[in-house]
């Protein structure tokens, strides 16, 4: 299986206790649909690794203590931090008709109804506060709210996200950042 085939399903945060235990984040709308799963994937130094779980307990909401089969010692589990873990694309919930996962977007290119084609999505962004997606426009980065007001459709056979954008938005990232000719402040 390769990396294409997965989708990211968190990472791992640090170690637990001194046995190779490790403490993962979820980072999925529903992390209990994932409390489980006897394998995943670690991706470490651009390795893409499957590994067999012995145990996985759910410590709190998104946060898992895992137990990999192969990992016995604090040292080797320490290997492991930071890391990101991946499952295949099957283990994903189905979706309703419109919805779409934050990994598709990845690549899609945007066209907005008054702008046109402006360019393709290269990150997501999940902060507390919003999902942003970063786009390259005009030497520029964008971010653009991934909300369904601005995100109108997702075509997922094209790869094309059709938005309408704020006016304004896009102003936003071409003004000088700069002192202004004739400002003396």
């Amino acid at each position: 299986m390769t990396k294409n085939q997965c989708f990211e399903l968190g990472y791992i945060e640090r170690t637990h206790g001194y046995n190779g235990s490790v403490v993962a984040r979820f980072d999925v709308d529903d992390p209990s649909r994932y409390n489980k799963i006897d394998a995943l994937f670690v991706e470490t130094e651009s390795q893409f690794v499957p590994y067999l779980i012995e145990k996985i307990t759910s410590t709190r909401q998104g946060q898992f203590v895992i137990q990999f089969q192969d990992v016995k010692s604090e040292e080797l589990a320490l290997k492991f931090k930071g890391s990101k873990l991946f499952l295949p694309e099957q283990f994903l919930p189905n979706l309703k008709p419109g919805q779409y996962f934050y990994h598709e977007l990845v690549g899609a290119k945007i066209v907005d109804e008054v702008e046109g084609e402006l360019g393709l999505i290269s990150e997501i962004f999940e902060l507390p506060q919003q999902t942003l997606a970063s786009m390259h426009w005009n030497d520029s980065e964008v971010l653009i709210p991934v909300h369904e007001n601005i995100v109108v459709s997702f075509d997922r056979k094209n790869s094309i996200v059709k938005t309408r954008l704020p006016e304004g938005l896009l102003d936003v990232y071409l003004k000088p950042t700069g002192p202004v000719e004739g400002d003396e402040n």
